[in-house]
């Protein structure tokens, strides 16, 4: 099961404050963790949402595109990692072993597989997605 551990924004991640070497060679140490131990599919940190836009969809076909900063810290990103383990427990057990100090966030969440879309995913759709994901994987190499 693949499940993306999220990681909240915060202040200092939206002012732009970048870790300190003692940080960043915390976390190359987890990500080694995770390599090592064959889970991770992929992570990175995200830069602060000055940088960013958000496109807004209307019932009308029409969008709307409006560029960061944007207030809600709470509820912006500032990192991932997409993992494949066994179950949400042992992402959870993944998650405690991020080295944030007190007030870092993990939201842990399991990725949407073929089988979570019913009959509405049809062998034809996903022979399409399988396909989509081969060029994918072939552009990566």
């Amino acid at each position: 099961m693949r499940f993306m551990m999220i990681v909240k924004a915060n202040a200092d991640s939206e002012a732009g404050v970048l870790p300190s070497e003692q940080e960043l060679a915390e976390m190359g140490r987890y990500n080694e963790e995770l390599v090592k131990a064959g889970v991770l599919l992929d992570g990175n940190g995200l830069q602060a949402s000055s940088n960013g836009a958000r496109v807004q969809f209307t019932d009308k076909g029409k969008t709307t595109v409006v560029d960061g900063p944007f207030t809600e810290t709470k509820e912006l990103v500032a990192g991932y990692w997409i993992i494949d383990v066994k179950s949400k427990d042992e992402a959870i057990e993944w998650a405690k072993r991020v080295p944030f100090g007190p007030g870092g966030e993990i939201e842990i969440r399991k990725v949407a597989e073929a089988e979570d879309f019913g009959d509405n995913f049809t062998p034809e759709l996903r022979e399409a997605e399988d396909r989509l994901r081969e060029k994918i994987a072939g552009q990566q190499s």
